[in-house]
């Protein structure tokens, strides 16, 4: 009951989400020693990109911590790590320029985003309540709630997949856009997709976990149903 065959699979992916946050910190740091030759700082890349694209109202504010940066939809506001807003290499300008991309999404609605923004009320609960769910069925074996809790998880397994696209598509938007309007050389660009790349592995970690351990409480669900 407490070891699935499964279970191998979800330790290799966890092992994967390990090597990947340790990639994506490895080649921030990296590229973050190499300066841009536009030298442009996070900050002045990702405020040209917004006013480039009309989103001059779009405000950027510095916030505490590393690889902390995000794009608030509610607030609509960029929010760069303080190591990317002020500094000018590539990693910093990767960075905020893939928050921005976010932004752009946000504009012009891009369907995947706006899936995904509709689903965050639904995750947000069911996120919390899936874990007990399954915990109290597996404990009593109450199949009921076993059934209940994947059901509840598949939302949340749902959410991480429809995240993916978001994510690359945020990225390809920023190298095409951060290319075309010459905050990147060509020859700086493959640094760009390094970092992107390394961000985006971490996504794709988090979403193979989750997959593997939904399909798990799914077989254990059908072989105990009887």
């Amino acid at each position: 009951m407490f070891f699935h065959p499964m279970d191998f699979l979800i330790i290799i992916a966890f092992l994967l989400s390990l090597w990947a946050q340790f990639r994506v910190k490895g080649t921030f740091n990296k590229w973050a020693e190499v300066p841009i030759n536009s030298g442009l700082t996070g900050y002045q890349a990702a405020r040209r990109m917004l006013d480039n694209n009309g989103l001059h109202d779009v405000p950027i504010e510095a916030v505490p911590g590393r690889l902390s940066d995000h794009y608030d939809p509610i607030n609509r506001v960029v929010r760069l790590s303080e190591p990317v807003y002020y500094e000018n290499s590539i990693s910093a300008v990767a960075v905020a320029c893939h928050e921005v991309g976010h932004a752009i999404q946000h504009s012009v609605n891009y369907p995947m985003l706006v899936l995904r923004h509709r689903m965050f009320p639904v995750v947000n609960i069911t996120s919390g309540i899936a874990p007990f769910l399954l915990i109290a069925g597996f404990l009593f074996q109450n199949m009921g709630l076993v059934g209940l809790g994947i059901i509840f998880f598949s939302a949340v397994v749902a959410f991480q997949l429809v995240t993916l696209p978001v994510e690359f598509n945020a990225s390809n938007r920023a190298r095409d856009l951060m290319i075309a309007e010459g905050f990147v050389s060509n020859e700086e660009e493959q640094g760009v997709a390094k970092v992107l790349n390394a961000a985006a592995l971490t996504y794709v970690a988090a979403a193979l976990i989750s997959l593997l351990e939904l399909v798990k409480y799914i077989m254990i669900f059908t072989q105990n149903r009887d």
